[in-house]
């Protein structure tokens, strides 16, 4: 089944690869959204695909690339995208 997440990841997560880190691993599960930095020093991301995939993605962003720091990792379900098509960095 397809579901789409909203993500807050905060800790020490700008500066260090994040975005990119997230970009690969959407990319390897097949997952679709986007992944950008807010003003605040948090990442925030949507993303969209199988429920089992989402699950493998977001503990990938709760390990993060090396160098950053991640205390924790929030989402919510949203509403579906049609015609999606592709994970991109914002």
């Amino acid at each position: 089944m397809e579901k789409r997440i909203k993500i807050t990841v905060k800790g020490f997560v700008q500066g260090v690869g994040f975005r990119y880190f997230a970009y690969k691993k959407a990319k390897e599960y097949g997952i679709t959204g986007y992944v950008k930095n807010l003003f605040n020093g948090d990442v925030e991301a949507e993303a969209q695909g199988k429920s089992g995939l989402i699950i493998d993605f977001l503990r990938e962003l709760q390990i993060g690339p090396s160098g950053s720091f991640v205390k924790s990792v929030k989402s919510e379900d949203i509403q579906l995208q049609i015609n999606e098509t592709d994970f991109v960095i914002k």
